[in-house]
């Protein structure tokens, strides 16, 4: 088996507007028992992301918060991977009415149109944070904390190389992850930009994972056929 784990981000992938149906569900625990490994890998915190997906212990690890924190579903654990948001980000936005926003025990995150403002907070109290987006959210994560990172840690904690994990997303913040991984899939409601940079793109949402899981249950991709390296695939999408 060449493909042992599947790495999928959540919202516009594994979830529509919000929520995981049941035939999704069905798939990754066929996936699971294949002898596979199920990442989830996304921008959510763990308290909502326990909320609005009751199967989360179908997966085997969670990588959330952008790749800031480390979640096992089954034991309730987690690890944080970087340091908190700073208090003086949190108290400047609450001053100057950034709303919503919501804090975890990494990301600092909250919607468009508020990425100027943040922006400005960030240059004016001399941080070195980044911006990341996912459509329309912004989350605000320390220097060189991205998925791609995120999920390096986890699949240390696995045992398993980048080469042997399928990747599966929609959205800006997802390009990290996609190009740490063996196979890079978009979902078809994905960005442009996303689908183009992708060796294979499948149905839309969760129909689009159950697809993507069949696949991997009948020959592990192997109708794919050769394919050129992540970074080449990369570097090409970049020159267009």
């Amino acid at each position: 088996m060449q493909y042992q784990a599947l790495a999928t981000d959540y919202d516009g992938t594994l979830a529509h507007g919000g929520h995981v149906d049941e035939l999704t569900v069905a798939a990754l625990r066929a996936l699971r028992e294949s002898g596979r490994k199920l990442l989830l890998v996304t921008g959510r915190e763990i308290a909502e992301l326990v909320r609005v997906f009751p199967e989360l212990e179908v997966c085997d690890l969670v990588v959330a918060e952008n790749g800031g924190l480390l979640y096992w579903p089954t034991e309730k654990r987690e690890e944080v991977l970087a340091e908190p948001p700073p208090e003086a980000l949190i108290l400047e936005a609450s001053r100057r009415e950034v709303k919503p926003f919501s804090v975890g025990r990494v990301v600092f995150a909250t919607w468009r149109p508020h990425e100027a403002v943040v922006l400005e907070i960030l240059q004016q109290l001399g941080l070195g944070h980044q911006i990341i987006f996912n459509k329309d959210a912004v989350m605000v994560l320390p220097p060189q904390v991205n998925k791609a990172t995120g999920l390096a840690a986890a699949l240390k904690r696995l045992d398993i190389q980048p080469e042997q994990v399928v990747a599966i997303g929609d959205a800006e913040n997802d390009f990290a992850f996609l190009d740490a991984c063996g196979v890079a899939v978009a979902v078809e409601n994905a960005l442009e930009s996303v689908k183009k940079h992708c060796d294979l793109v499948v149905a839309d949402h969760g129909r689009g994972v159950t697809e993507l899981v069949g696949r991997l249950l009948q020959d592990d991709l192997a109708s794919l056929g050769p394919r050129q390296p992540r970074d080449k695939i990369a570097e090409r999408s970049i020159q267009h």
